[in-house]
């Protein structure tokens, strides 16, 4: 398939600034590839798609308020520092992107707030830099003083200011392990009671990490998919999750459904020859389109995707690409809400 099939128009479609309250509120729309029938529900009734016994994959990764506003040393010039990734946690270096690039060298130092500092100290790309904070403190001190002087990183089709209440707002329920720069959003439907209702008919959770990138908003620029590269993400999967799948996949009888992309990306990744999953931590840069044979994955969670966006390439291989054109096309028509803060899909 080429890059332009994922090119979908509709009339008007909603893109909310805001997730809607409370979370497990979001409509949700069931595709049945067996018998190609969709189904419109909302997202608090999706326990009775699961089974005693099923598998529920869930990404545990959290979100940190990666952009800085700060000054320039000596023209206290304003400058803005997105923070990408932790690159040498004991050293304090990151990979980071600024603005505006022309003005930020090697050599200068970049103020935020009274106490904290950081010296530019390699150029990475036109707008990446490699920065070291200049800060003697515990890296849990520096985690902190980030969380109080950054914003959160919503969307870049999100067309509001951050505010404080993004902090929340912008994790899952599932947020334990710091490090992506955006969230899984299909796990931002689940609330706590909704959990409970799932552990109590028998449902296994399983978590796995996977930092999402802000490659994850960058678009596709080749037509030919397969010339197309990830940007790497360092994923986790623990022994205990891969035993739990695996015993889930060897019961036949019970089904292994992915909360989101992300986690998709992981146990497809982690895969062994014998199709069972292994524990494994590294980098993953697994593009995942149409045609592909899922090796562990059985059901899926998602949203409704950016037309040409990875996310919606991997959704149509798992649900067959004409009958997710369909379904697009019919929420489109029935006004469901799209992208990061919209409505949920399950497809089984």
């Amino acid at each position: 398939m080429k890059l332009t099939d994922f090119r979908y128009e509709f009339d008007s479609i909603d893109v909310p600034a805001h997730p809607v309250e409370p979370r497990d509120a979001a409509r949700l729309m069931v595709l049945n590839r067996a018998d190609k029938t969709i189904t419109h529900e909302t997202f608090a009734d999706i326990h009775k798609y699961f089974n005693k016994g099923d598998c529920l994959i869930y990404n545990n990764t959290k979100v940190f308020p990666a952009r800085l506003k700060g000054k320039k040393e000596k023209t206290e010039a304003s400058i803005e520092v997105f923070l990408l990734r932790e690159l040498q946690p004991e050293n304090k270096l990151w990979d980071v992107l600024v603005e505006p690039a022309r003005k930020i060298r090697i050599g200068n130092k970049l103020y935020f707030g009274d106490d904290l500092v950081a010296e530019v100290v390699d150029n990475t790309t036109s707008r990446g830099r490699t920065i070291r904070f200049l800060f003697d403190e515990p890296n849990e001190k520096l985690y902190s003083m980030l969380d109080q002087l950054g914003e959160m990183p919503l969307p870049p089709y999100i067309d509001r200011k951050p505010e404080e209440k993004d902090k929340e707002r912008y994790q899952t329920i599932f947020a334990r392990e710091r490090g992506a720069v955006a969230a899984p959003t299909a796990g931002m439907h689940f609330t706590p009671e909704l959990i409970d209702k799932l552990k109590e008919k028998g449902v296994r959770m399983a978590p796995v990490t996977l930092h999402i990138g802000w490659g994850t908003f960058r678009q596709v620029e080749v037509e030919d998919l397969t010339k197309h590269r990830m940007d790497s993400e360092n994923y986790y999967i623990s022994e205990e999750t891969s035993r739990t799948i695996n015993e889930v996949l060897d019961s036949k009888k019970n089904k292994v459904v992915a909360c989101g992309i992300s986690s998709v990306r992981v146990v497809e990744t982690s895969t062994m020859a014998s199709g069972h999953a292994k524990p494994a931590m590294g980098w993953t840069d697994k593009f995942i389109y149409p045609p592909y044979d899922f090796k562990i994955t059985e059901g899926l969670i998602t949203n409704f995707h950016r037309p040409e966006s990875t996310m919606l390439m991997l959704a149509a291989a798992f649900a067959d690409f004409d009958f997710l054109m369909q379904a697009y096309k019919e929420a489109a028509e029935k006004n469901y809400r799209f992208y990061s803060f919209g409505d949920a899909m399950l497809i089984i």
